[in-house]
């Protein structure tokens, strides 16, 4: 498993950032589902299928990525449900499927624990043999199950989003025996936000950032004037680095991280780290040339050349940051005093 699969689990697994995403996507931001009724489950399927060969069935093991039951009280009854989250990074053709048989394992479970009960006394006869004959009772009920996808990529969903889309054309009188599924989507990049304010917790913070990260403007201005992301989780801030690449400064010692001070701190340091290597290389040159003059004359190229090397630093900085032209020309003005036609052959150059 990879770096980023590990910290969007690790994000997705907190009972807070999980019950804001599905309350939001059940009852729109609402908070009907508390943290803490939520339930950990087991997140390795297994289910057995019949085939061919001497045993004639076989086992198949699916890992989902997050999954919780949630039980609450409506109307003086308690109600469960088996909630999953699936993240993804990349997007997957075949998520209808995938989600799919996830949930029939799921079910396919839960009748396998109805198995295993001995029948009650007042059963009728007709009912236990039904029951022997499927493992599942006329009285028995399951637990419905319920799978989010969390898509963290930039680029749009382009994916077929139910079995109808897989299959294509389909006639419309045969459409009426084909079983559809369809899969539950979050990707931040197309959420409005008015939608994101119907998030609570951080998940609302880390789908800001996702969804800002190429409007650059857009993501200054949401972290000068959003409060809430001057004090940011650790892990969360760890997600978004892995997510975005992003190389946000992360103090370990820290429990929360202030996200606009830390993004700063990461350009200033890139220009910072460009001039020092520059003023040292222009030591060791002068030295090379000799006393006096030499040194003085060394000196002051190394710093010359380190101004260049903070520059072409901040210039892939920002690239990485997905800044545009225009806007990089703007900071290298600012920044370093430049004419317009400099920081213009400054971007030519590092480009080339």
């Amino acid at each position: 498993m990879g770096e980023k699969d590990l910290l969007t689990k690790r994000f997705m697994s907190k009972p807070d950032i999980f019950a804001d995403a599905f309350n939001y996507l059940i009852y729109r931001g609402k908070h009907v589902i508390d943290a803490g009724e939520l339930v950990e489950l087991d997140t390795t399927a297994l289910a057995v299928t019949y085939a061919s060969g001497e045993s004639g069935e076989e086992s198949v093991q699916k890992v989902r990525d997050v999954l919780k039951e949630w039980v609450c009280m409506q109307d003086g009854r308690a109600t469960y449900m088996v909630l999953g989250i699936e993240n993804q990074s990349h997007i997957h053709y075949a998520m209808p499927v995938r989600n799919m048989l996830y949930d029939a394992i799921q079910y396919e479970n839960q009748v396998k624990k109805h198995q295993k009960r001995e029948p009650a006394p007042s059963e009728p006869t007709a009912d236990i043999h039904g029951a022997y004959l499927s493992g599942f009772g006329r009285h028995d009920r399951l637990k419905p199950v319920i799978t989010l996808v969390i898509y963290f990529g930039e680029k749009p969903w382009d994916a077929p989003m139910s079995i109808y889309e897989m299959c294509g054309g389909v006639d419309e009188q045969m459409r009426a025996f084909v079983q559809d599924y369809k899969i539950h989507l979050i990707q931040p990049a197309t959420m409005s936000v008015e939608q994101l304010e119907n998030l609570t917790s951080e998940f609302r913070e880390a789908m800001l950032f996702i969804k800002y990260r190429k409007d650059k403007d857009a993501l200054q201005r949401v972290l000068g004037e959003d409060k809430r992301f001057e004090s940011i989780d650790r892990d969360t801030a760890a997600m978004l680095r892995a997510i975005t690449g992003t190389r946000i400064r992360i103090n370990e010692s820290e429990g929360k991280i202030n996200m606009c001070t830390a993004i700063q701190e990461m350009m200033d340091e890139s220009r910072a780290e460009g001039v020092r290597f520059g003023i040292e290389q222009g030591i060791e040159q002068g030295i090379e040339q000799g006393i006096g003059q030499g040194i003085e004359q060394g000196i002051q190229k190394g710093i010359e050349q380190g101004i260049q090397k903070g520059i072409y630093g901040l210039i892939r900085t920002l690239h990485r940051l997905q800044f545009s032209n225009d806007q990089i020309e703007k900071e290298l003005r600012f920044e370093y005093h430049l004419t317009e036609e400099q920081a213009k052959q400054y971007l030519q150059t590092c480009d080339a």
